[in-house]
């Protein structure tokens, strides 16, 4: 009977006892974006206004945590990121998890300038070491056509001037299972829907005066201002949003400072 008594006891202590407190749940690392490309997307200083690129305002449509690397630079292709070392040291950045995009064409397509030049077959090799290399690290590759340049034909349809190297990269995505932002083709369409005439303010086509960084005026169809820069890098993001990578939870619902009509004057998000 004293032996019931003292299991009975026993059992009351440890019905009394309070419960461990739960563990909060661990909080998820903010999304991380490191950008591999050329000048229609590199940030601009603002001794360059109004040029831009999608790079320098897609932390405008992502939650405040987010953060963008952008190590885009005019100029480069896949062939000359590489050679210059710049690949390389943007591996030494990246960390698991991360989302790499990665956009070239307009400059490998440059016959005149072999530094730059790589051929389709060169670009796809080039863009196989990227998406291999950025797996390795175990972060996510993202291909990003080239975007699209103001540039008609004679039926009024916006052109594809760099559709041999669009179509290695889409052939590349389907067969490493590589996601991708099919900009070319969304830039396009906008440019398709607003027509040649609309879509000259998203362009670099200046009037002489007009800002103090090209005091002579330009005439320019492949480069952004800043509304254009903005525009671009909406149409990443609405992309960006769908996919099967880390990035795409940090892409905002509604993003009003890309989305805009009228440039702003400056870089920042608002």
């Amino acid at each position: 009977m004293k032996h019931l008594l003292l299991l009975a006891a026993a059992s009351l202590s440890v019905a009394a006892a309070p419960k461990p407190a739960a563990k909060p749940a661990p909080k998820s690392e903010p999304a991380r974006i490191l950008i591999a490309g050329d000048s229609t997307v590199q940030t601009y200083a603002a001794e360059r206004y109004p040029q831009g690129g999608w790079g320098q305002f897609l932390a405008c449509g992502l939650s405040g945590d987010a953060v963008v690397v952008n190590r885009a630079i005019g100029g480069r292709s896949t062939k000359s990121f590489i050679n210059e070392g710049r690949w390389d040291r943007m591996m030494g950045e990246v960390r698991a998890g991360d989302t790499v995009l990665i956009q070239f064409g307009h400059n490998d397509a440059t016959k005149a300038k072999p530094e730059r030049f790589a051929d389709p077959a060169m670009y796809r090799d080039n863009l196989l070491r990227f998406i291999w290399e950025t797996r390795g690290h175990g972060a996510f590759p993202v291909l990003v056509t080239p975007v699209a340049r103001r540039s008609f034909d004679a039926a009024g349809k916006a052109r594809a001037d760099f559709a041999e190297y669009s179509a290695v990269m889409r052939e590349l995505a389907a067969t490493t299972q590589t996601p991708l932002i099919d900009l070319e083709g969304a830039s396009r369409n906008l440019l398709d829907r607003m027509g040649a005439d609309k879509v000259v303010v998203y362009y670099m086509n200046l009037a002489p005066g007009a800002y103090p960084a090209f005091a002579a005026g330009l005439k320019d169809d492949t480069h952004f201002t800043e509304l254009g820069a903005r525009t671009m890098a909406d149409l990443v993001a609405e992309q960006l949003s769908g996919l099967s990578v880390p990035a795409a939870k940090a892409v905002l619902a509604q993003r009003p400072d890309l989305e805009r009509e009228t440039p702003l004057g400056k870089y920042a998000c608002h």
